[in-house]
């Protein structure tokens, strides 16, 4: 659209700058307002009109603002005093009702059964600590990675403590990094060319090391040339003190399976498998992977009221075949402090096979530096 511009008359435009002076003059502040001349006529500046503008439409958005938020406030707390729906579809938040039982000593205080059972969820499970001598051999590797991808599954907490001989090798470390368990590397001082006293030597520091760090949890013999199930490891976690198991092997001539370990009543020992001719020897007739216990006999032995005051220890100074009978018998008194598992003693979990190869030669390091030349070149 076209704008039409009229020159305003000089009357007009004298009558407007009047009317301007009035309403500046109007909202001046009163620290201006008496600043007069000599004549007592009010002396203006150029600048006033313009504030005088500002200071009205401060205090107008001011009002304004205060009355938006009044009214908003009003709103929210009308709507939050107005119930919404039915006050009994809302969950029940009152407590599971307790459970009283009264006898002439005591009276016990239970709970629900379903919240007993939600709390049995929320506490931590046992530390599993599995305890594995090795020794530099031809299958070392293959057994280390065995176990060591066996223990992965195994639902944590658990720790693996591997013991060497006279120091600890690259190649052993390296397999245990790869393996993503929690593990401890130890090495014996004791040396031992008996490969009866090898093991010994280094179960007893593994021993010495959880009794000087007092870990709390459940011990458990694993050696690396064994073969086990993923259930055993799982079935340790109910041991209360000792617990032991039936473990399959192969006889000496190899030519047919035997049963060592205990029979069981539910969870009671009430004899044992044993195909020895001297039955009579051994005690407890239990192999070295057939059983577990309470580490914490190791370092506070009167909670348990152990029968021997001494450190706990494997003795190397027995025959072989009595290492097992002679060490339990520092746990333990007899049976009844025995737990069997799984219940009734029914299922294999762990097998002694003996498969390992002492005379088969292998490259340090599991490196070749010769004969890698190619034979059958591609054409």
């Amino acid at each position: 659209m076209a704008s039409i511009r009229r020159t305003l008359s000089p009357a007009r435009h004298e009558r407007l700058y009047h009317n301007e002076a009035a309403v500046s003059s109007s909202f001046t502040p009163a620290s201006q307002r008496h600043l007069q001349n000599g004549n007592g006529k009010y002396q203006s500046s150029p600048h006033l009109p313009l504030f005088g503008v500002q200071t009205l439409l401060w205090r107008r958005g001011w009002r304004r603002s205060f009355y938006r938020c009044l009214l908003f406030f009003i709103l929210g707390f009308f709507l939050g005093i107005i119930p919404f729906g039915n006050i009994e579809s809302f969950p029940d938040l009152k407590p599971p009702l307790a459970i009283v039982q009264a006898n002439d000593n005591y009276v016990a205080l239970g709970i629900d059964k379903k919240l007993e059972d939600q709390i049995s969820e929320l506490e931590p499970e046992k530390l599993l600590i599995i305890v594995t001598p090795t020794y530099n051999r031809a299958f070392q590797a293959y057994f280390l990675n065995r176990l060591g991808q066996l223990l992965r599954l195994v639902k944590p907490p658990l720790l693996w403590i591997v013991v060497e001989e006279k120091a600890a090798s690259f190649e052993t470390a390296e397999i245990l990094r790869k393996t993503g368990v929690m593990y401890r590397h130890l090495v014996t001082t004791v040396n031992s060319s008996i490969v009866k006293d090898r093991g010994v030597h280094q179960r007893n520091a593994a021993l010495e090391h959880m009794g000087h760090h007092k870990l709390d949890g459940i011990v458990y013999f694993a050696d690396d040339d064994n073969v086990y199930s993923l259930e055993l490891f799982e079935s340790l976690r109910s041991i209360s003190r000792f617990g032991t198991w039936p473990v399959a092997m192969l006889a000496a001539s190899k030519n047919k399976a035997i049963l060592e370990g205990p029979v069981c009543n539910g969870s009671q020992v009430i004899g044992w498998h044993t195909n020895e001719k001297s039955k009579g020897l051994r005690r407890f007739h239990v192999d070295m992977s057939g059983f577990a216990f309470n580490s914490t006999i190791l370092w506070d032995p009167k909670r348990w009221r152990c029968p021997f005051p001494n450190p706990i220890r494997q003795l190397d100074t027995v025959k072989e075949g009595f290492q097992e009978t002679t060490f339990i018998e520092q746990v333990v008194e007899d049976e009844s402090q025995m737990e069997g598992t799984p219940p009734s003693c029914s299922r294999i979990l762990n097998w002694h096979l003996h498969l390992d190869a002492r005379n088969v030669v292998y490259p340090g390091g599991w490196l070749l530096q010769k004969n890698l030349d190619v034979v059958l070149p591609i054409k």
